[in-house]
């Protein structure tokens, strides 16, 4: 069925919310894009006649296309070498979605989408869907197909999976920028106690290089050792720049509403390290350096103002 002006314009009113979920549900800001351009080939050819509220159906189709996704991600990431991030997203990008609640931006946080891994693929449905976009539970029962009971019971294994022991702490760009200084000048000062003071205690770090970047096979945990790694890892190395393509400049940044060490190449997006502060400290570094993982941030890189590099020590 041919699509018109108008529905093209229904549909292009929708995408930006669309990818938000998508990208809650995929991880990967590349697949969120696929899934929303699957979904209006499906509004291309559906009878839109009978459709009574677009949003609903377009959000359902989206759903159902993300599902199928998640299935077979699961199997592909069994395969995957190393350890699997989510892909970032620079603040500003439409792709983050809503941020006026403390949910919605909890859940779009790296360390929220690392730990929605663990979460079935229905129960990652129902959490986004309630916490990040206010769909009642009537509304995605009638997304999945369940009763809406059943959506609850869902909805409370997904919210025992993910409760947080620690509060997160919400970052401006000023306060992101200070807490990247600090956190480099201890890395590049060569002394572990520097690191451990703003580590929690069970600190974890993570690496994704996707089998393209040397990183670690296996998440990293505990204040010391994370210390260590991360000492050694910013210990400054010809052989560590030639791998990335050179030399790196390193910036501050917000990914994810989190503070992130960007380390940038040319005009191209090497790594972004994403820094998960809580009230008691960093509990988690994650470090994205999978290339495939970094078009998109190097896109919005390319088009953001990002001040002067912190330091030319490394």
């Amino acid at each position: 069925m041919l699509v018109g002006a108008h529905e093209v314009q229904v549909f292009e009113a929708a995408r930006v919310r669309l990818e938000a979920i998508a990208y809650r549900l995929l991880g990967s800001a590349n697949d969120a894009e696929d899934a929303v351009q699957d979904t209006f080939l499906r509004w291309q050819s559906a009878d839109r006649a009978l459709i009574e509220t677009h949003e609903a159906w377009l959000t359902k189709v989206l759903t159902n296309i993300c599902l199928n996704r998640l299935t077979s991600a699961r199997a592909r990431r069994e395969t995957y070498v190393g350890q699997w991030l989510p892909e970032p997203v620079f603040a500003g990008d439409g792709m983050l979605g809503p941020s006026d609640t403390v949910e919605q931006r909890e859940s779009v946080s790296i360390a929220m989408l690392t730990l929605m891994e663990r979460l079935s693929a229905k129960e990652r449905v129902v959490y986004v869907l309630r916490e990040a976009f206010g769909y009642s539970h009537g509304e995605i029962a009638e997304v999945l197909d369940l009763t809406e009971s059943n959506c609850q019971q869902v909805y409370r294994r997904a919210k025992q999976h993910l409760t947080a022991d620690r509060p997160r702490v919400e970052v401006d760009a000023t306060a992101a920028r200070r807490i990247v200084e600090e956190f480099l000048a201890a890395a590049l000062s060569g002394k572990t106690e520097s690191l451990v003071r703003m580590l929690t205690d069970d600190a974890i770090s993570a690496g994704d290089g996707g089998g393209v970047v040397l990183s670690a096979p296996r998440p990293i945990i505990g204040a010391l050792r994370v210390a260590r790694f991360l000492r050694t890892l910013f210990k400054p190395s010809e052989a560590k720049w030639e791998m990335i393509g050179g030399r790196p400049d390193l910036f501050a940044a917000v990914a994810n509403g989190a503070p992130a060490l960007v380390m940038v190449v040319g005009d191209r997006v090497a790594g972004v390290f994403s820094l998960d502060v809580t009230t008691d400290g960093i509990a988690a570094v994650h470090a994205q350096a999978n290339p495939g993982k970094l078009e998109r941030a190097t896109s919005q890189w390319s088009v953001s103002e990002h001040g002067e590099p912190l330091t030319g020590d490394w």
